[in-house]
Formats: C-alpha cells, structure tokens, sequence
C-alpha cells in the first residue's frame, strides 16, 4: 500500500477554453523547452505547472478542465468565478497568486510568507523557479559590463526607466538592458540584476513573490533589489542581495559591483547554496505534504461537517461579500 492510496480526488482545474495544443504534457518537457507560446499566463505558471511536476513524480491527481463535482480542487484565481461556491463534497483551493482572495475558496495558496498574516486560511508555497533557466556563463568569469532587469516594463521604477540611468551606467562603462519576455530565461551574458518597483517607501508588496530573488541566485548573477517584504523575509545575510531605497542607492550598489569582484563572487556562491531551497525537488516536497497533510485532512472535515454547517459557511461569505460592495459604494458616494 503506497502513502497515497487513502487520498481523496485531487484536481488541477484548468478550464477548458484556456487548453492549447502546445501545452506541455510532462514536466520533463516543460523544464527543457520552457512555456510555449501563448502560455505565459499565471494560469499555467500555477496550475499547468504544479500538475505537471506532482505528475511526473508518481503523485496521484488529475487535470480537468470542467469543475468535478467532488475532491480536492486546485485552481488559479483567474480560472476562479468570483460567484463559483463549492459543492457538500467539493474542498476549494485557490492559488491566489497576485490576485485578490476568491470570496468561497476554503485555502488559499499564497506566495509570500508574510501575506499568511492577512489572508485567512492561507497556506505559502514558493513559486516554481523559472523554467529552463539559463545561467550566467562562467566564461564571462570577472567581466562586468550587462545590467538587466527581468520583468514586465511597468513594474520597474520610473527612474530605472529614465534615459538619465542608461546613461548613468554608460558613463560607468556599463550597459542597461530591460529583458524582453521571450529571454526572461536567458542569463548567460548578464553579470548583474537590477529590480525595484519603487523607491517609496510606502508599500511592501505583500501579494508579490521572491522570484527575481530566486531566479538570480539560481542563475549566478549578483542582484539588487528593492525594499520589498518577500526579498526581506528571505534575507539571511548582506550576501543575498544588496537592497536599495533611492536610485542614489541603486547607483552606489552598482558601483560597489563594478569595483568589488571578489564581492560578486562571494554573492554568487552564496547564491548557489541558497538556491538549494528552491529547486524543484524542495517544492515539490511542499505541495506533497500540503497536499496529504493539510487539505486532505481539511477535505475530510469538510465533507463529514453537518449540511447545516456548509449552508452557514456560504450564507457567512456571500453576506461578507454584499457587506464589502455596500462599503466599497460608501466610499465612492463619500465627497
């Protein structure tokens, strides 16, 4: 008898108007080749992917894309219907991502360890690391000449965006380079990461995950960031990252970059034992043991709990709901 056999039906709820026909369809396949075209949706970067890993290790669970009426059910938020309640035999579990919490979902799948303080019943998974990451080639060894920032353009700093930086940094002998989509993955010719939403000190992002952190540990590289809560809460030591609160900052940490090579190779080796939290073997550990230790458990609380019960859990959500809109249209009438 394996560890698994005593576990309820455990889906992945992809719907099926978002199923493409390049869709990777083994974990293998999508740590080689990456997300197709098309595929670059939190949809698939939560749900495609964490089926895809649990299947390819022996785990028992299932990709659907209709709603099953019974078992444990996974999902993006996206893929979530803001009015979808669950059934008498359904547990709802949402992988909210950077999205706002799902009004009926019974757990919710967070990012950042910090968010677990605000969102009920939450439960923090690090994201998978980025697929078929390309590392910094070794041959560049001492060379600093790249800096890049991997990410979409609107969620960097306005003053990372200024032509004044890119001179800034030309005037260094350096050469700035916003990372287009397609090469989120390539790091081979970078010898320094760069990225900050703000230099405000006034919110700490706590929907947003440490993936840049991770993936520059994972890709060798020395990495700047800025004064967000995922970064901090994994901070261990001035070797993790240099954070920075004022573009003054980001351009003294380049500067200590550029004239400190034994610096970046002491950030980069510790990055590389760092990086050993984040492989795929420890999250998939995590999703294993949250999978049979935590929801399982919380399935069977659920569908054994009185029909009373379930009735109070969704008349309790949906009057939160009407209460939160009734607030929200206060505010809005309020002059």
């Amino acid at each position: 008898m394996s560890n698994y056999d005593n576990l309820p039906p455990i889906y992945f709820y992809l719907p099926q108007a978002d199923w493409r026909d390049n869709m990777p369809d083994s974990s293998s396949e999508l740590c080689q080749k990456g997300f197709g075209k098309g595929l670059d949706r939190g949809i698939y970067y939560w749900t495609l992917q964490t089926y895809l890993h649990l299947k390819g290790d022996g785990f028992p669970c299932s990709l659907v894309g209709e709603m099953p009426d019974e078992g444990i059910v996974l999902a993006h938020r996206d893929s979530l219907k803001y009015e979808l309640r669950p059934t008498k035999k359904m547990l709802m579990v949402c992988m909210k991502a950077d999205q706002a919490v799902h009004p009926y979902a019974h757990m919710h799948i967070v990012q950042n360890p910090r968010e677990t303080q605000v969102v009920k019943n939450s439960h923090y998974i690090l994201h998978w690391p980025q697929p078929g990451l390309i590392p910094r080639d070794r041959d560049r060894d001492d060379r600093f000449e790249n800096i890049a920032y991997f990410g979409i353009s609107y969620n960097l700093a306005p003053e990372l965006k200024d032509p004044s930086w890119s001179q800034t940094l030309a005037e260094m002998g350096l050469e700035w380079n916003i990372v287009p989509k397609e090469r989120w993955h390539d790091y081979s010719d970078v010898d320094a990461v760069i990225a900050v939403r703000t230099f405000e000190a006034t919110e700490s992002y706590l929907w947003k995950p440490a993936t840049k952190l991770y993936n520059s540990w994972r890709a060798e590289v020395p990495v700047i960031l800025g004064a967000e809560s995922a970064f901090q809460a994994e901070r261990r030591s001035e070797l993790d990252y240099i954070e920075v609160k004022s573009l003054e900052d980001a351009i003294a940490a380049i500067k200590t970059l550029k004239d400190n090579p034994q610096l970046r190779k002491e950030m980069i080796a510790n990055g590389c034992d760092r990086a050993q939290r984040t492989s795929i073997e420890t999250i998939l550990s995590s999703w294993k043991t949250f999978l049979t230790d935590i929801a399982t458990p919380a399935y069977q609380r659920w569908i054994e709990s009185p029909n009373l019960f379930k009735w109070m859990y969704i008349q309790q959500h949906y009057w939160l709901i009407k209460a939160e809109a009734m607030k929200k249209r206060l505010q809005s009438l309020t002059f």
